[in-house]
């Protein structure tokens, strides 16, 4: 089963929401992560064997992060105005309708309205 590391811009309860529906979810706020670069966080995740879930575009650099490298980047794009339990429903959604062979290695942007997966 997937294993999921909340990057601090994401909301706190989005880990909560994962752990519900049966998933390990780690928050990066729990490991002093917050601060801290992109590449910490992303070595951190990458030794955990977890999958970043993210808003920050930087980890869609696919230079910085290479497909297939990784246990998957998740890259959360909702509007400001959607509420957090609204943008976590989504999210969990879009998650559980993807397989784990889909995130595995892969950048995968979900937004309101669609999921696009890029993989090696």
């Amino acid at each position: 089963m997937l294993k999921f590391l909340i990057d601090e811009n994401m909301p706190r309860s989005t880990a909560e929401a994962l752990k519900e529906i049966g998933y390990e979810s780690l928050d990066v706020s729990d490991y002093k992560l917050s601060g801290e670069s992109d590449e910490k966080i992303f070595k951190f995740a990458q030794n955990e064997k977890a999958v970043i879930i993210t808003a920050d575009r930087g980890f869609g650099n696919i230079l910085r992060f290479p497909l297939g490298k990784h246990y998957g980047i998740i890259i959360s794009n909702f509007p400001n105005e959607m509420s957090t339990a609204e943008m976590n429903s989504h999210l969990v959604r879009q998650i559980q309708s993807l397989s784990e062979d889909q995130i595995s290695g892969s950048l995968v942007v979900i937004d309101s309205k669609k999921v696009r997966t890029r993989k090696t």
